[in-house]
């Protein structure tokens, strides 16, 4: 152990008040006075932040799926375990075409297939629906204006275009939603394939609304 003498710092006689006014006085005269300013910066990026914060919220809320495995999984490669032999998937088009009809159609044709009275016609049991093929996918595909008698109740309106002129539906869609109505609310008809659709969209190209009479000549 050292025998030095541990150095005392304490001043040799106690301050006075004023001398500690005077020291303090020249403490803070060495230091720098900004006025009492703020620099933006920090608020700056406070903002910025909470921003890009709300935007990744908002953009995962949207995008995300839920989160659920269904949506995306990244380590799963395209294809990666298809059996290449295996048949296509095959759709059940009274099912997707459910979905359609609740979708788009049932607004005007109502879900029970009854229609609006004095505005538009049922479907079911309709003659229109469960008679000729080709007469109704010409109805959906191009549209139908003017009179029409539907179960001995005449209708005059406007049936908007479902095809390539119109609502812009795939071939599929209206054979889907065709098939449907043709077999729901005690309708009995056959479903109507896709290739049928296609075929009479092929044949008739493009085209305005048809009538009830122009559509009574075709078988």
């Amino acid at each position: 152990m050292s025998d030095q003498p541990t150095p005392d710092f304490r001043p040799a006689k106690p301050l006075t008040d004023e001398e500690l006014l005077h020291a303090h006085e020249q403490i803070t005269a060495t230091e720098k006075d900004d006025g009492g300013s703020y620099k933006l910066l920090p608020l700056v990026l406070l903002f910025l932040f909470s921003g890009l914060i709300f935007f990744g919220g908002t953009y995962l809320n949207l995008f995300s799926g839920h989160f659920s495995p269904k949506i995306f999984d990244e380590r799963n490669l395209p294809h990666a375990h298809e059996d290449p032999n295996a048949l296509p998937v095959k759709i059940d088009m009274v099912a997707y075409g459910k979905k359609q009809y609740e979708s788009f159609c049932h607004t005007c044709h109502q879900p029970n297939g009854l229609g609006i009275p004095g505005a538009f016609p049922p479907l079911a049991k309709s003659e229109w629906v469960q008679d000729s093929e080709e007469r109704l996918i010409r109805i959906v595909l191009h549209g139908l204006n003017g009179p029409v008698s539907v179960a001995g109740v005449t209708f005059n309106g406007i049936m908007p275009a479902a095809g390539p002129t119109g609502a812009g539906w795939s071939d599929d869609r209206i054979a889907a939603v065709l098939t449907y109505i043709r077999q729901e609310w005690g309708n009995k008809a056959g479903p109507i394939a896709t290739e049928k659709v296609t075929e009479v969209r092929t044949k008739d190209g493009t085209r305005k609304e048809w009538t009830a009479v122009e559509l009574e000549k075709i078988p």
